[in-house]
C-alpha cells in the first residue's frame, strides 16, 4: 500500500494518518491505572528507607508521620519517625512512590522514589510554617485508612490481583465486596471504573469514577483522571481538558494525566500544548513510551519530519515488539520517505 504513494504530498498525508491511528489505538487500549496490581512474594523485597530533619538546627524530626504511596502498585502506608528521625517501609513493589511529611507547624515534604525491586534511601527537610494546617486535616488520611476493614482491604487487593491477571469479572467482585465491607472506600470505587473502563461500559465507568470522586470530597485526582478519560473517548476533548487540570492541581506528578491531556489537546489542534504535555508526562516517567508517539504526532501536524521520526525511534526503541510496534514502522518508513523527497541529498 506504501508504495503506491506518488507524491510528497501524499506522503505528508499518510503519515500523519498512521501516527494519529497509533494514539487511537493506544488511547482505546490505555485505560487509568489499569497497570495496578499485587505483587507477589518475588517482586515485594524493596525498601524505601531515610530520615526526616528540621532544617533549622538541622535535627531529627521525631514521631511524624511519613506516608508512602503508589497508585500503580496501590500501595497506601503510613509510619512513624523513631526518635532519630529515621523510617523504614519494607516489602515493597517495584513502582514510582510518592513520599509525604506532614507536621503541623510545618510545611509538607514531598519527594518521590524509583523503585526497582532493591532498595531506595532518603532525607526530607521540614521547614516551620507561619500558617499550619490543623492536626486534624493533616493527619486525616491515615485516620482512614486505619479504619479500613481487613476484609475491605483483602478484598480491594484480591481485585488488584485480579485485574493485573486481566480477570476483569474478578476483580470488579472483589472491588463490589471491598465498597460493601467499607462504604467510604473511595479507591474500590475508582477502580471499577478503570475495570468497566476496560470492558467497554462507559456509562458505568463514569458512575464509579464519580463515586469515587463524591466519597473522597474531591480530593482524589485519580478519579479526575478517570473521567477526562472518558471524556476523551466520549469525543468531549475540552471538558476533558478542564477535567484533568483540575485534578493535576491536587497531583501533578502522574505522568498518566498529562498523557491524556496531550491526548485531548491534540483533538483540539493545540499542538504546542500537547507537546508540552507529552514532555511533562517524560519529566514524570522518562520511560512512557506512547509519550513518545504524542510527541511524534505533534510534530508530524506541524510537517516538522526530523523530530516525528526522533520520536518514532525512541518509542521503538522503549517498546520494540509492543502492540503499535508494526504501525510505528510503518509510520517511520513514510516519514522516511517524505525526508527523503524533500531533501534527496540527505
Amino acid at each position: 500500500m506504501l508504495c503506491k504513494l506518488q507524491n510528497a504530498k501524499n506522503w505528508s498525508a499518510k503519515a500523519g494518518f498512521l501516527a494519529i491511528l497509533i494514539l487511537c489505538i493506544s488511547a482505546i487500549v490505555w485505560a487509568p491505572m489499569a497497570k495496578a496490581q499485587v505483587p507477589d512474594s518475588e517482586k515485594t523485597d524493596g525498601k524505601i528507607s531515610g530520615t526526616v530533619l528540621l532544617k533549622a538546627g538541622n535535627r531529627p524530626a521525631s514521631q511524624v508521620a511519613v506516608k508512602l504511596k503508589s497508585h500503580a502498585a496501590g500501595i497506601f502506608r503510613s509510619v512513624l519517625t523513631d526518635f532519630e528521625g529515621h523510617f523504614e517501609v519494607r516489602s515493597l513493589p517495584p513502582s514510582t512512590y510518592e513520599i509525604v511529611v506532614e507536621e503541623p507547624g510545618y510545611e509538607p515534604a514531598e519527594t518521590s522514589a524509583q523503585l526497582d525491586g532493591s532498595s531506595s534511601k532518603l532525607v526530607l527537610y521540614l521547614n516551620s510554617s507561619n500558617s499550619p494546617r490543623t492536626e486534624r486535616n493533616r493527619y486525616m488520611v491515615s485516620t482512614r485508612e486505619l479504619k479500613i476493614p481487613g476484609k475491605a482491604r483483602s478484598e480491594y487487593e484480591k481485585g488488584l490481583g485480579s485485574l493485573a491477571k486481566k480477570d476483569f469479572a474478578a476483580s470488579l467482585s472483589h472491588f463490589t465486596k471491598a465498597a460493601q465491607a467499607f462504604p467510604d472506600y473511595y479507591e474500590a470505587y475508582y477502580h471499577m471504573g478503570v475495570v468497566e473502563t476496560t470492558l467497554g461500559h462507559l456509562d458505568e465507568a463514569m458512575q464509579g469514577f464519580q463515586k469515587a470522586i463524591d466519597l473522597s470530597g474531591g480530593s482524589y485526582a485519580w478519579a479526575e483522571f478517570g473521567i477526562g478519560y472518558l471524556l476523551y473517548r466520549e469525543g468531549k476533548p475540552e471538558e476533558a481538558v478542564t477535567v484533568i487540570r483540575r485534578g493535576l492541581e491536587k497531583d501533578e506528578n502522574s505522568p498518566d494525566a498529562y498523557f491524556i491531556l496531550g491526548l485531548a489537546l491534540l483533538r483540539l489542534n493545540r499542538l504546542d500544548e500537547a507537546e508540552r504535555s507529552a514532555r511533562e508526562a517524560l519529566l514524570r516517567n522518562r520511560n512512557f513510551a506512547q509519550a513518545y508517539l504524542l510527541l511524534s504526532d505533534a510534530y508530524g501536524r506541524r510537517h516538522e519530519y526530523h523530530a516525528q521520526l526522533q520520536g518514532l525511534d525512541a518509542y521503538l526503541k522503549l517498546e520494540p515488539n509492543g502492540a503499535q510496534s508494526e504501525q510505528a514502522r510503518q509510520a517511520r518508513e513514510v516519514v522516511q520517505r517524505i525526508l527523503a523527497k524533500d531533501h534527496p541529498e540527505d
